[in-house]
């Protein structure tokens, strides 16, 4: 029975975080979904392999209602003996997006428990974590696969800690499972950055070993971490194997081009070009953010009250109250760095405060690790404004040129510094009472100074903003002069307001130390400031009107007249919407040249780029663009149909031999793409038949079967010829059969497959059958099977180890 009631206070916290999930979002109980718009925009792009599945096809892997088609390896693709995915989907039994709340908590709690924290305060420290703003809002917008990574990251970091500690078997199988499930929510930018976390721990014990000459440990730590990271990817052998093949082919990978659309020279060295990585970049001094959630205004849709001078600017124009009142709801407060804020990324004062006492009252050497690894996150968060450190890593360090978004780094810090908080927290009350007033003193002293140094250094800002200019010419120089007044407003009154929240905290732990309070009461004093200020501030960015009927999440976009006159083609072919090329809607109803994804094939960007925004009309044509949308003056929309398309697939005359990538961009330039085609002979010199054809007004080809994985088409031509398909090439698992025979395809017009045929009738077909997801699902079975084995094992001998000792 003790053995029993030990495991009640952690029931009675998994429950607690089942609840506070629920309450967070309670509009999922009543049925409703929250509107996510990065969700509505991977709803449009799955829309078609969706409706595959639906029709019980099975699994396609590739789609061509985006970017002219694409494989769907990052879109959610389903993959054979996927087993983690389902204990996955066993931890995540809440309805979205608190399912990723509990998820929050429920690692971090892991995580506490094996750093000695007793339940109470782990309960405590779990949900600071999940609250943090960041976390919150990234399921507001939608980014359900970077949530889900972090979730797991301090699990990963829980079963490390334990193998260092010597716990082998129960620290190495929960390293395995959780490094697994991470790996497994899909989200390798939060992965990698969990990496450098993960070194610094590294770098501690090593640093631990070298000091007590005792390597032998150490050894064997590595040796299990070898044993549980290669069954970790193992179990997601067939997506990792899968995303990497296509990495290089998509806009992750290094551009061919030695220039950039304008002409101008492309030196970048890195994947990316640096200013597409560094894009978001935290601003130096907008870092304090994290501990007072207004000082850089916000977000780039602030609400404002009555008592704002914008209000009062609104109304001095005769704008009526009503309007004024509407008005204020969203505006760009936000004056940092980055081009777009969703909202800060607030950690909250009284976690910050109690990870300053860490450092006075707890004498765990691992703090650190922790120090180091939010140190790390936050000076590489600032990208561009820290060139030095972002240059070395970009240039040097492994995959590191692979991610955009800097900034979101900072999770790692987000983790870092609520682990540092708890460890402050239970070290205060177990640590020598006569030296615990002077600490919380000095912490107090410490968070207090940061405080008034900003309040002073205030006078040196213009509280200008990145996109002040545009509105000072849309609402003219008193508008923008209202919303600086407002961002002042702002920085001050939060500035006082982490001031006030952690002299509450710090109130309630003196009150502690001269015994006029008990330590239950001091920590639930300090607990409900501490969520109460996270949770307040997270309801100013998602909140119960951002929860919509399902319908509108499950279907995010209604066709419009344009649409429903274009599907009345029942042919096939592409649409082109001008006002929507990174946007997935057009995916959702047509196949479209646009799309919305941050892997999307880099030739075919390149031709939006460099091509179609140059009104290169042959390349919508040898697209197969049979309808471009455009809108009017007045916003509204019609569409055009292109009478000169392609088609789904043509004979040439002739082919232009080019022997670089730049000279078949170049040659699209001027091209007749009915009688010419563009093939570099350096990659597929050997597979042309001739470079002249013979080409009569007979010659057809037809299509007869068009699937995403399954393209099947009938030709008929009196001569040899070359044959060039309006789909998109991809060099791994798209198979060509002539009559049924295999054979070679070629990459024609920059983007397109061709095919050499020879004279008469044939039966032409695409199979879409990668290899690499066979090869994938073997290794994904062998290893989940080993990893059932190692799982059992474990427990059976961690039972008998206890048995022993009783």
């Amino acid at each position: 029975m003790k053995q029993i009631s030990k495991y009640y206070p952690h029931l009675i916290a998994i429950v607690g975080f089942v609840l506070v999930s629920l309450i967070y979002f309670y509009p999922v109980l009543s049925g409703k979904k929250l509107y996510q718009s990065d969700i509505a925009q991977f709803t449009g792009m799955a829309k078609e392999q969706n409706d595959f599945r639906a029709a019980g096809k099975g699994e396609p892997y590739w789609t061509n209602s985006s970017f002219g088609g694409m494989p769907t390896y990052q879109m959610g693709a389903n993959y054979q003996h996927d087993y983690i995915g389902k204990l996955d989907d066993l931890l995540r039994f809440l309805p979205r997006p608190a399912d990723y709340l509990f998820l929050y908590f429920l690692g971090f709690y892991s995580l506490l428990l094996v750093l000695k924290t007793d339940p109470l305060k782990a309960f405590l420290g779990a949900l600071a974590f999940g609250f943090s703003t960041y976390m919150i809002v990234i399921l507001g917008v939608g980014h359900n696969a970077k949530a889900h990574a972090i979730a797991y990251m301090p699990m990963v970091v829980a079963g490390v800690l334990l193998v260092f500690r010597r716990k082998y078997i129960t620290g190495g199988l929960l390293t395995m499972i959780a490094a697994a499930l991470e790996i497994n929510a899909n989200h390798f930018q939060m992965t990698y950055y969990l990496l450098f976390l993960l070194l610094a721990i590294v770098v501690y014990y090593l640093y631990k070993a070298v000091k007590q000459k005792d390597f032998k440990p150490l050894l064997v730590s590595f040796g299990i971490f070898a044993g549980a990271g290669i069954l970790a990817v193992g179990v997601n052998a067939s997506n990792l194997l899968a995303t990497a093949e296509y990495t290089d082919f998509s806009i992750r990978g290094k551009s061919e081009l030695t220039f950039k659309p304008d002409g101008s020279a492309n030196d970048t060295k890195s994947a990316m070009e640096y200013d597409y990585i560094t894009e978001y970049s935290y601003g130096i001094l907008e870092s304090f953010n994290l501990i007072a959630p207004r000082l850089f205004g916000g977000s780039n849709g602030e609400k404002l009250d009555d008592n704002s001078a914008t209000y009062e600017f609104l109304i001095s124009q005769g704008v009526p109250q009503d309007q004024a009142q509407h008005g204020i709801d969203s505006m760009p407060l936000y004056w940092g760095d980055q081009p777009l804020v969703a909202a800060p990324a607030y950690i909250g004062a009284v976690v910050f405060f109690l990870a300053i006492l860490a450092f006075f009252v707890d004498d765990r050497k691992i703090k650190y690790a922790f120090l180091a690894g939010a140190i790390l996150s936050l000076l590489l968060s600032w990208g561009k404004n820290f060139p030095a450190l972002t240059n070395f890593f970009i240039d040097y360090v492994p995959l590191y040129d692979k991610f955009r978004a800097v900034s979101s780094i900072q999770v790692v810090l987000e983790l870092c510094v609520p682990v540092l908080a708890v460890m402050g927290l239970q070290s205060f009350f177990a640590s020598d009472k006569q030296d615990r007033l002077k600490k919380l003193y000095m912490a107090s002293g410490v968070f207090i100074g940061i405080m008034a140094l900003l309040l002073v250094i205030k006078g040196q800002f213009t509280f200008g903003g990145g996109s002040d200019d545009m509105l000072r010419q849309s609402y003219g120089p008193e508008f923008v002069d209202a919303l600086k007044k407002d961002r002042s407003s702002f920085y001050s009154a939060d500035l006082l307001r982490s001031t006030v929240l952690v002299l509450a905290a710090a109130a309630a732990l003196w009150f502690f130390l001269k015994n006029k309070i008990s330590q239950t009461t001091a920590l639930v004093i300090v607990g409900v400031v501490m969520i109460g200020d996270l949770f307040f501030i997270d309801k100013n960015y998602v909140e119960a009107d951002d929860f919509v009927d399902a319908r509108y999440v499950d279907m995010p976009f209604e066709p419009t007249q344009v649409d429903q006159a274009i599907m009345q083609d029942t042919t096939h072919y592409r649409v082109f919407e001008i006002n929507a090329i990174h946007n997935a809607r057009t995916s959702y109803f047509h196949k479209s040249l646009s799309g919305y994804s941050a892997v999307r094939p880099r030739r075919m960007e390149q031709l939006l780029e460099y091509q179609i925004a140059k009104n290169n009309l042959e390349v919508l044509n040898l697209l197969n663009t049979k309808y471009v949308i455009q809108t009017n003056e007045k916003g509204e929309e019609f569409a055009i149909p292109n009478p000169d398309a392609n088609g789904n697939a043509w004979f040439v005359k002739q082919v232009n031999e080019v022997t670089s990538a730049d000279a078949e961009m170049k040659a699209l330039d001027k091209l007749d793409s009915k009688n010419v085609a563009v093939v570099n002979a350096k990659e597929f010199g050997k597979q042309l038949s001739a470079k002249t054809f013979a080409k009569d007004s007979t010659a057809s080809i037809q299509v007869v079967k068009y699937e995403p994985n399954h393209l099947k088409y009938k030709t008929d031509n009196a001569n040899a010829g070359l044959a060039v398909f309006s789909e998109m090439y991809y060099p791994y698992g798209w198979n060509a059969y002539v009559d049924g025979k295999k054979a070679e395809i070629l990459r024609a017009d920059y983007v397109l497959r061709a095919l050499s045929l020879p004279a008469g009738k044939h039966t032409v077909e695409f199979k879409f059958e990668p290899q690499v997801v066979r090869t994938g699902g073997n290794i994904t079975l062998g290893s989940s099977v080993l990893m059932l084995l190692l799982a059992a094992a474990g427990i059976y001998f961690e039972r008998k180890k206890k048995q022993a000792a009783h």
